[in-house]
Formats: C-alpha cells, sequence, structure tokens
C-alpha cells in the first residue's frame, strides 16, 4: 500500500512548515494514523518511511515513543487513565474500574464489539487536576468515577 495522492499532499504541505522535512514526522503519523482505522500498521510506517527517505525503524522508534501513536488496531473510541502518582493518589484506580465496567473492555484492550479500546497512561501533565482520563484526544480532568459512565454513554 502506498500513499494516497491525498496524504502525500498533506505530507508536502505539513513538511513546508518546517525548515526540514523530517520535522513534520509527527505531524504526519497524526494525520496517517486519523486515515488508515486509528493505527499505524507495518505498511503504514513503511510508506511513511519512504515518503521521507528514513528507514522504517526511525518512523517505527518515533511511533513506538509516543503513546498516542497505536501500532495495533484499536476501537472506534480510545480512552486512556492516566495512572501516574498524582491521578493514582486522587483515584485513579477506582476511575479505571469504572472505565472497563463502562466498556467491557481491561486495560490494555478492546471491547468485544470494538467501540472501545482502554489503556493506561503515564503522567498527562494534569497533575493539579488529577485524576484525569483521555478520551479520543481529549483530557478530562477532575474526573470522578461516577461520572465516567455518563461521559462513554455520551459516545453512543
Amino acid at each position: 500500500m502506498a500513499l494516497s495522492t491525498e496524504l502525500a499532499t498533506d505530507f508536502a504541505a505539513l513538511a513546508a512548515k518546517y525548515p526540514e522535512r523530517r520535522a513534520a514526522l509527527i505531524p504526519a503519523l497524526h494525520r496517517l494514523q486519523a486515515m488508515r482505522d486509528g493505527w499505524l500498521s507495518p505498511e503504514s510506517i513503511e510508506d511513511c518511511a519512504e515518503w521521507f527517505e528514513l528507514e522504517p525503524v526511525e518512523v517505527y522508534a518515533v511511533a513506538s515513543f509516543y503513546p498516542m501513536f497505536h501500532l495495533a488496531p484499536v476501537g472506534e473510541h480510545v480512552v486512556g487513565v492516566c495512572r501516574n502518582i498524582a491521578c493514582h493518589l486522587r483515584g485513579a484506580g477506582r476511575v479505571l474500574a469504572e472505565v472497563e465496567n463502562a466498556t467491557g473492555a481491561k486495560a490494555g484492550s478492546t471491547s468485544e464489539n470494538g467501540r472501545f479500546t482502554v489503556e493506561t497512561l503515564e503522567c498527562q501533565g494534569a497533575c493539579t487536576a488529577a485524576p484525569m482520563i483521555v478520551v479520543d484526544g481529549e483530557y478530562i480532568e477532575n474526573i470522578d468515577p461516577a461520572g465516567v459512565g455518563e461521559i462513554l454513554g455520551g459516545l453512543e
């Protein structure tokens, strides 16, 4: 699979914003992931590497480093629960239990119906508003376990 004309055009527009082409890799990976079912397949990484004139391992190193990139298929909605110390001390364990209950997916897995992928995250930088979750890239801070069902139910 090669990059579509649309993605190649998007990559060129992104690269034009930076002094060096490879500096556009992270925004390009975001775009690629969004266009390819929310995850980066090995073929997607190879396509990206070819466009950027990099080795696939260089693109993989970037994609595997950042938690916002997924290297395996994910559900329609991705829910991340911060588990770092501030969130942990303020109830992230209870929040995670509610997320798992509401989605039917355990941390690190996707629900049987394919709607939700649940993951635990390291610090998201929202320590003063702990505990927090990330739903489809949107931060929800000061989350009360009782409110999880309402938030996730609103995604129906």
